[in-house]
This record gives C-alpha cells, sequence and structure tokens, in this order.
C-alpha cells in the first residue's frame, strides 16, 4: 500500500478504526472502514493479526509501543516489516518514526497532550520530525488542532475521547485530516 492511497482513503472516509482487543477486532472486520490502528497484540499474535486484518482488505498500521515484547527500540519498526504485512506504524518516540519511515513505512507520530509543558514539546519536536501523519490525543481539542496546523504542513489526525459526530466535525473543521476511535458508533458516521 503505497502513502498515497493511505492518504486517498483518508480523504475518501476520515474515520480510522482504532482496535485495542479482539471485539474491537472482530467489529472492525465488518466495517466499511479501511483504516486501522491496531492498539494490542505481542510479538507471536500481531502477525496474525494483521494477515487477517489484510485479508479483509484493511489497511493496518500497528502501535508498535503498545506490542507486548517489542522494546522501545528504533528496530520495533525492522519487526514490523519483516514479520507482519504491516503498511505502517505509530510511535511516540520521534527516532522510531523517522527509522520507520526510511523502512518503507507510513509512520504516524503520537503526541498525548495533557498540559502546557507536553503542549510545549510537541511544538518543538514538529518543526523538525519527518513522519507522513502527526496523531494528537486527546481528539476534543479543536483550538489545539488549529493552532498546530498553522504550524506545520503534516497532516494531523485526531484521536481520543471523540464520541459524537459534533466531535468528529470539529475535528475535521479545526484542520485534522482524519480522526482516530475506538467508538463503535463513531465508526459508522
Amino acid at each position: 500500500m503505497t502513502n498515497e492511497s493511505i492518504f486517498e482513503e483518508l480523504y475518501t472516509n476520515p474515520v480510522i478504526m482504532a482496535i485495542k482487543n479482539n471485539k474491537d477486532f472482530n467489529k472492525c472486520l465488518d466495517s466499511e472502514n479501511k483504516i486501522v490502528f491496531v492498539l494490542y497484540g505481542n510479538l507471536e499474535t500481531i502477525p496474525m493479526i494483521v494477515k487477517k486484518l489484510k485479508a479483509h482488505g484493511k489497511i493496518v498500521i500497528v502501535h508498535e509501543d503498545l506490542i507486548e515484547g517489542l522494546s522501545s527500540s528504533t528496530f520495533a519498526a525492522s519487526f514490523i516489516k519483516k514479520y507482519t504485512e504491516a503498511d505502517g506504524v505509530i510511535s511516540t518516540k520521534p527516532a522510531n518514526v523517522i527509522y520507520a519511515r526510511k523502512l518503507g513505512l507510513f509512520a504516524v507520530l503520537r503526541f498525548f497532550v495533557f498540559d502546557s509543558m507536553s503542549y510545549e514539546n510537541m511544538k518543538q519536536t514538529i518543526k523538525d520530525i519527518n513522519c507522513d501523519i502527526i496523531e494528537i490525543l486527546p481528539g476534543v481539542m479543536p483550538n489545539t488542532i488549529v493552532d498546530i496546523k498553522k504550524r506545520t504542513n503534516i497532516p494531523i489526525v485526531a484521536g481520543g475521547l471523540i464520541t459524537s459526530k459534533d466531535e468528529v466535525m470539529a475535528a475535521i473543521n479545526s484542520g485534522a485530516l482524519a480522526i482516530s476511535s475506538s467508538n463503535y458508533y463513531v465508526w459508522q458516521m
């Protein structure tokens, strides 16, 4: 899957399914949505999780920091690339995202913005980062999305705590390319 086709899919349907367990996995298989953020698994299960999702026509991006057994090393992306069919990775570590991108994986840098210090750190990091998408959590901060959009040309995904159509639209109208959610109802919007 090319980066261009991933972006085309995001423009067509800006709702990304975030799955955190087998129940979510089974529900996402029945969804028409194509892009999946995998937020669970371990070294033994992640190859099969990705394989089944790919068999159902999904674009799969694995959160390498949340895969049990992978260290915080940049080599986590190497494992994902070599042993799964994943299209990309998510990480909170800038060096890991840069390395994943060098490997040809779609790279998502995830930020948790929970106070002014984390917000300032994010603004500094995005000046120098080379990734495909920035994901900001929680996603229910339209003013923050507007501010970050002014500071970078990197597309933004708003994730976390989005539960209504109004919140989806607020994120999109603030400049987010897409939203990610583990809420089944949001997947259907």
